[in-house]
């Protein structure tokens, strides 16, 4: 039997029609169709990741769920156990890593505030990432990104991950040497996994370490920061972020209005690299489930 796998819209179809032969391509939105009959090995998920729909899914006739995304919150606890969950490892990391450099520049060099001042010639003197001290925290797919974007800006890069270790670049604190390490940078790139240990990471004890004047730039998840702390330190501290807690963030919600603040709405990934790129992941899956190989990036196992 050729192997059967569920694509989340019908325009991907055409994009897998050389496949066909091996393959049985079927369409399923898994938030709001029906679970097809029979059995499916490879089902790709909607993009953004919707835990709408999972619960009803029955483990015994879906083999692998492939996720659009890196994130995975919410789908362990909706999904039935038995099925094996990989995520896009290799598709979002280099746009999420564009934008958070995007967000630090433009915070930098005051660009959101130049474009609200429409029709006047405001000039001023701004921060700047040449001879800054700039913090990656958190040196997994993203981090790593972001190093390779800021390397040219003549930034002195600080290097934040679980444990302290070293490699061919030098060290890479460990997050025990956060206290002694943030009253020393000038800027901050948060791209830590949620976890119990990173809820409400950036809160009021690590935002009053920061020197006066200080960014934070936000790109992993919005829980990781604690929300009304940024709000408390309106005007001391800068904060940049592409995901917010909560999220969406309402119209009324106190930090739209907090000075020096730039928000935009989780769209790190959602840029034209993407297609291509999940494109491959989900290529590559079928090819390791043809030839009779593991699914790669695994995060959830059966």
């Amino acid at each position: 039997m050729p192997l059967r796998v569920t694509l989340p819209h019908a325009s991907w179809i055409e994009r897998f029609a050389d496949l066909t032969d091996r393959v049985d391509l079927g369409v399923w939105d898994l938030s709001t169709d029906p679970q097809p009959d029979g059995r499916t090995d490879l089902a790709v998920s909607c993009y953004p990741n919707a835990t709408d729909g999972l619960s009803r899914i029955d483990p015994e006739r879906l083999g692998v769920l492939q996720l659009q995304t890196l994130g995975f919150d919410g789908v362990r606890e909706a999904l039935p156990a038995g099925i094996t969950v990989c995520n896009a490892v290799g598709v979002h990391e280099g746009s999420t890593a564009e934008l958070a450099v995007t967000l630090l520049l433009a915070s930098q060099r005051q660009v959101d505030g130049f474009a609200r001042e429409r029709h006047e010639w405001n000039r001023r003197w701004s921060p700047s990432l040449q001879d800054s001290r700039v913090m990656l925290l958190g040196y997994g797919g993203i981090g790593v990104e972001v190093e390779r974007r800021l390397e040219g800006f003549d930034a002195d890069l600080v290097r934040v991950a679980g444990r302290r270790r070293e490699d061919e670049r030098g060290i890479v604190h460990g997050a025990d040497e956060l206290a002694e390490l943030l009253p020393t940078v000038d800027a901050v790139v948060v791209a830590v996994p949620l976890s119990d240990a990173t809820v409400g990471l950036v809160g009021d004890d690590f935002l009053a370490a920061l020197p006066d004047g200080a960014i934070v730039v936000n790109v992993s998840r919005g829980k990781v920061t604690d929300t009304d702390a940024v709000v408390r330190q309106a005007g001391r501290v800068r904060y940049a972020a592409d995901v917010t807690d909560p999220e969406p963030l309402p119209a009324g919600h106190p930090l739209w209005d907090v000075p020096g603040v730039l928000i935009s709405p989780h769209v790190g990934g959602m840029s034209a690299a993407m297609q291509p790129r999940i494109d491959a992941v989900v290529r590559r899956q079928i090819s390791n489930l043809l030839e009779g190989r593991d699914p790669h990036s695994v995060v959830i196992p059966a």
